[in-house]
């Protein structure tokens, strides 16, 4: 016969968890869904208060649905929760992440429900949020009496499986209410098509269109904005009230311009549609912030109106209230827009027309004065004119690519005459850029230099000389880049499709003339070479550190004398091995290896290349079998090689290799501009690997000196105090007995024969030992040493949290001095009667966390520096570089040598906080004090 078993307590609380969510499944009641969910919460999870609210979006806040309070009194759980920036209800709506709270009476970012905490005595409390797919349908509340309650992981688990079935719940009677309520937008779109094919004119088109959006969205107000191009600001063309709401409200004449909504004329140029509503918005936060300040509304939803690729304006449905947009009112405003854009361009194409037959002549001009005059520049000169009349543009330049140096010549330039000339050459583009002038078909416009990601090489220098927006165009468009035709203006402004094809037209028959300027670039290539060679030795002496020097370094040699190898071969003095340097090689014929090992000292080619004066000039075949295991590219055949030396008693740190095919054939003027550069990287070179040496160096000898000076003012301490005792046993009554002079002596005996380990040991370089101590012994000796100081300063101090029966591993005597500078820098940043803690606490039981708080006051600049270190530039003044910031820098730095970590930080009530975390030793009590000899590793 089978005995009945009694079920045990989690096959209960899992036949309560499938009851209750069976019913949220099936229910269809918001009431019961609510009730169900509340009584559950009540009878499985022990909390003292169980609220739940439901998320009004339209309102932004929370209205309570009841739950249980101590008292019983649940009048204040059925009241209403407007939801304010910076609330923690606020954060768990948007952010829909659960949120604990260790004191809910002392949070001050709870509103009322801090006063209800105090009221009801609750402290340790969680905020879930009851949340579906990606909306949040409302916040639970469950709060103890305990302070800093963290639920187990199945509470957790069972809280989220029962607050997602409650919001799947409420996502699914949305959803059904939603069908239920869905607009048809293409009954409104048939209805005003037909309307528009009797209207005359473009403007009673607009106002239907605006008349029949506003019927069918219903917002606060309809408007059409229309686009300025030269100006680039939108001004109100129709709205559906005589006198609109909005930044019209107010006679402003420029309306509203691009830079001040860039983000909103982006997204509309490409053709994006603008959302912006109930916590939510398609721009950013500062762009989105911007623009509901100018049209003073509180939610938007604009829809483009574009015509071939070109933004005519856009319409726009605006609320004064906070709103979310359904699919099919995006849809209808995005339909009614379209209908804007093919009607648009009926009213201005006999302008159009006119625009095109005055381009068409000015090109024919241009082409008759190209092919009749022979002087080129007199010819740019007239067509420069015409253009920038036509354009309204102050600058006209063509430049020619330079394909040897990778840079752009200006070769004719025009501007007014108080204007400075752009100086030549220009810098190359990135490829991204590149490609996107050689492949288009057409030019290519920046509007606003400020905000525009394109063309980037030229932006600093345009804007320097006033340039806002150019217009630019391949001069051999459908082949590679020999040229461009650049127009600017200085003025932010748009470009229309016209002049995009104007600029089209004139950069192919100016591009006729490019080739006359190649005869003249012959005779200035020597020039050339020594500009580059300075821009390339700019660009090296900006190198700080000795890998971006070497990559930098071999990456303009190669581009300057036009090779597709280049390399470094780079070792140590006195260090047998050495290691190649190579930027990455588009030519996967030139790559060779860098992790390999090469033997300085055997290596025939390497001792070769010492041996020579200047540059070796030598072909691959000339190398031996062994140096052509590592100098490995299977198209490498001529070669350049130079030792870098900087004087003759000086070491030689590594090679240069420069190659190319073997049909190459090199020019003195190259070889020339390869020994000035090899001369500056090798005296670059030296110089930031001293400079790093030298920074090393002293940096340990600062830990050294900060750590001598510790120990011997512990010293001082220690033989102080045995120093008074023994004069008070002196004076006493009775005399000295034997046992207390032993004592005394022995005390003194084991301080001197502390410092005998750092004085053998850590004369000039620190050394880390591996000892343990318990955690109570520690705090204790470092409180001892500050309790002078706190008593004089009359602070407060206290241990909170002391896991005595803890055991720290590592070098306890360093940990130790650490400690002290930490308590003895908050000390003495409080003021009299001030208040240092100690908080400590086990983490992940392999780490313990000590932390130090004090109310003093530290210099901003201080907390900035210890978190972000030194900077390269040793010349720089930091707060690091004298007490108590180098001392807190050493302390910084011994630390992570430990294995341990120290930060700072300030917090938000002002208090300083120092963070250390030591690790906590593998084995047990009892620890000992004494290093072990045999287990040390240097700290460099």
């Amino acid at each position: 016969m089978v005995q009945h078993k009694e079920p045990t307590l989690y096959e209960k609380q899992l036949v309560a968890l499938g009851r209750v969510l069976q019913t949220l499944r099936e229910e269809e009641n918001v009431d019961v869904l609510v009730d169900t969910t509340l009584g559950y919460l009540q009878e499985e999870f022990d909390y003292s208060l169980i609220w739940l609210g439901l998320y009004d979006r339209m309102e932004h806040r929370l209205f309570g649905k009841g739950g249980v309070t101590p008292t019983g009194d649940t009048s204040f759980l059925k009241q209403r929760f407007v939801l304010s920036p910076g609330d923690l209800l606020e954060q768990v709506v948007i952010q829909q992440r659960p949120v604990g709270i260790p004191n809910l009476k002392d949070e001050l970012r709870a509103g009322d429900w801090r006063k209800a905490a105090q009221k009801f005595n609750i402290q340790g409390t969680l905020l879930f949020p009851i949340r579906y797919r990606d909306r949040c349908f409302g916040v639970a509340i469950l709060g103890s009496n305990l302070w800093g309650i963290s639920p187990r992981a199945e509470e957790k688990a069972r809280l989220s499986m029962i607050l997602g079935g409650l919001g799947a719940a409420l996502f699914q009677i949305e959803a059904d209410w939603q069908r239920q309520q869905t607009k048809h937008p293409h009954e409104p779109l048939l209805s005003l098509l037909e309307r528009l094919r009797s209207l005359p004119n473009l403007t009673q088109r607009l106002e239907a269109v605006v008349e029949e959006t506003h019927r069918f969205l219903g917002p606060s107000r309809t408007n059409i904005y229309w686009f300025e191009r030269e100006r680039r600001y939108f001004w109100r063309r129709v709205g559906n009230r005589a006198k609109a709401s909005g930044f019209t409200d107010t006679y402003q004449p420029s309306g509203i311009t691009v830079q001040e909504v860039s983000g909103f004329y982006q997204a509309l140029a490409g053709d994006q549609l603008v959302s912006i509503g109930e916590a939510h918005s398609s721009l950013k936060g500062d762009n989105t912030s911007r623009l509901m300040q100018q049209i003073k509304a509180r939610s938007l939803l604009a829809a483009p109106i574009l015509f071939q690729n070109e933004l005519l304006g856009f319409l726009a449905v605006e609320g004064t209230d906070p709103r979310i947009w359904a699919d099919e009112e995006k849809n209808y405003i995005r339909g009614a827009a379209q209908l804007i854009a093919l009607t648009a361009p009926l009213e201005e194409m006999e302008e159009s027309i006119q625009q095109i037959r005055l381009d068409q002549a000015l090109t024919s001009e241009v082409s008759r004065a190209i092919h009749s005059d022979d002087d080129w520049k007199e010819t740019l000169q007239n067509c420069a004119h015409q253009l920038c009349d036509r354009l309204k543009a102050e600058r006209f330049l063509v430049l020619l690519y330079d394909s040897d140096q990778r840079k752009f010549d200006i070769c004719f330039q025009s501007q007014p005459a108080n204007r400075r000339p752009i100086p030549s050459p220009l810098r190359l583009f990135n490829d991204v850029d590149w490609q996107m002038l050689e492949r288009s078909t057409e030019a290519i416009g920046v509007e606003n230099l400020d905000e525009d990601l394109k063309l980037m090489a030229w932006r600093d220098i345009f804007l320097e000389l006033g340039i806002k927006s150019f217009i630019v165009c391949s001069t051999s468009i459908g082949h590679a880049l020999e040229g461009l035709l650049v127009v600017c203006h200085e003025t932010t402004r748009s470009w229309s499709r016209s002049e995009y094809e104007l600029i089209r037209v004139v950069s192919q028959q100016v591009g006729l003339i490019m080739h006359q300027w190649q005869l003249q670039r012959q005779t200035e290539q020597q020039q050339k070479i020594h500009q580059a060679i300075q821009w390339s030795l700019a660009t090296v002496r900006q190198a700080n550190q000795l890998e971006n020097l070497e990559t930098t370094a071999v990456q303009h040699m190669g581009q300057i004398l036009q090779v597709p190898f280049a390399a470094l071969v780079m070792w140590s003095p006195g260090r047998p091995m050495g290691r190649i340097v190579t930027p990455v090689a588009g030519n996967e014929q030139f790559t060779i290896r860098t992790d390999l090992q090469i033997p300085v000292q055997q290596d025939v080619f390497i001792q070769w290349v010492l041996q020579t004066e200047g540059v070796l000039t030598c072909s691959v075949d000339d190398v031996n079998a062994e140096t052509r295991q590592w100098l490995s590219a299977p198209s490498l055949g001529q070669m350049l090689a130079v030792a870098l030396r900087t004087a003759p008693d000086h070491e030689v740190t590594g090679i240069v290799i420069l190659g190319d095919y073997r049909d190459r054939i090199w020019s003195e003027r190259h070889i020339s501009a390869l020994e000035t550069l090899i001369g500056q990287l090798a005296w670059f070179r030296r110089h930031l690997v001293l400079t790093d040496l030298l920074r090393s160096q002293r940096e340990r000898l600062e830990r050294v000196n900060w750590y001598k000076n510790g120990r011997l003012e512990e010293l001082h301490r220690s033989l102080g105090q045995g120093m008074r005792r023994m004069n008070e046993m002196v004076n006493h009554e009775g005399g000295i007995s034997t046992a207390q002079s032993q004592q005394v002596l022995r005390q003194l005996g084991d301080s001197v024969n502390g410092m005998t380990q750092l004085l053998r040991e850590e004369q000039w370089r620190l050394r880390a030992y591996q000892e343990t101590a318990p955690l109570a012994s520690l705090l204790k000796r470092a409180l001892e040493r500050i309790d002078q100081l706190i008593k004089q300063r009359q602070l407060w101090s206290q241990v909170h949290n002391n896991e005595g029966n803890l055991t720290i591993g590592g070098d306890i005597g360093k940990m130790e001095l650490v400690l002290h500078e930490l308590l003895l820098s908050a000390c003495y940043r409080c003021q009299t009667g001030g208040r240092v803690d100690l908080w400590c606490r086990a983490v992940e039981s392999r780490w313990l966390e000590l932390s130090i708080t004090d109310n003093g006051t530290i210099e901003p600049r201080l907390i900035l520096d210890l978190q972000n270190a030194r900077t390269r530039d040793l010349l720089a003044p930091s707060t690091l570089d004298q007490p108590p910031g180098l001392h807190l820098a050493i302390c910084q730095m011994l630390m992570q040598q430990m294995g341990g970590e120290l930060n700072f930080y300030k917090l938000d009530d002002g208090r300083i906080l120092s963070r250390l975390l030591l690790p906590l030793s593998t084995s047990t009590l009892p620890a000992k004090n004494s290093p072990n000899p045999g287990s040390t590793t240097e700290l460099i």
